[in-house]
């Protein structure tokens, strides 16, 4: 999945000269965290963060007149700059890992140097449930089976033997076992049992469900 199937095309921007106390008004109207601010041919040169205008507001003990004079200075003086941005093709998961790494909520799209998008964490996180298949109602099998060539589509056969659409495929590492695979399955069935009596039967583990009794042979 491309970044450009997941992000806000939508963009709330400010120009460098614009005050703080504007992006403060934004971030409060559209319910936002983050604002990127572009020059005028729309190019990314900073970012701002709800954080970023907090810190920079001033205190309720501060004067009238110093509060005012604060949040009219222009948000260049507080946004961050460079920065890091994804590209609408760039996957998903890569950004994710961007995310995780660098600890950054939110990054501007860009293509051909120009603000096309914006990418956040709940962007991700949405993206997640979607893939994990828990938006719809379904039922949960996690198999252990053996790492080799060919075994999804294997224990992927019994859930078709039994006509049931699987949602969502996941492959987990088994603990530090380099031998084994944990396959989580998302199935649109809200009675699994006889597929994990099927499963059972082929000789294979289930780790979850695995409080339900073996089958009678």
């Amino acid at each position: 999945m491309h970044v450009e199937e997941i992000m806000n095309r939508n963009v709330v921007t400010l120009n460098p000269t614009d005050s703080i106390a504007k992006a403060h008004e934004l971030l409060v109207e559209y319910k936002i965290r983050h604002i990127p601010i572009v020059d005028k041919d729309n190019l990314v040169v900073g970012i701002v963060s709800d954080r970023d205008v907090r810190d920079a507001s001033p205190s309720i003990f501060s004067s009238a007149d110093s509060n005012s004079n604060i949040l009219e200075k222009e948000i260049s003086s507080i946004m961050s700059s460079p920065v890091l941005t994804a590209h609408p093709l760039d996957f998903v998961e890569e950004v994710a890992r961007i995310f995780y790494d660098r600890e950054i909520a939110c990054l501007p799209v860009v293509h051909h140097d120009k603000l096309v998008g914006v990418i956040t964490e709940k962007d991700l996180l949405y993206t997640l449930i979607q893939l994990t298949g828990t938006h719809v109602q379904s039922s949960h099998i996690e198999v252990k089976v053996p790492h080799k060539p060919g075994i999804l589509p294997e224990v992927a056969s019994i859930f078709g033997k039994r006509s049931v659409n699987i949602s969502s495929v996941l492959v987990y590492p088994f603990r530090n076992d380099p031998d084994y695979k944990i396959l989580v399955f998302r199935v649109q069935t809200m009675n699994p049992l006889p597929i994990i009596r099927d499963l059972r039967v082929a000789g294979y583990e289930l780790m979850w469900p695995n409080n339900i009794p073996e089958p009678r042979l």
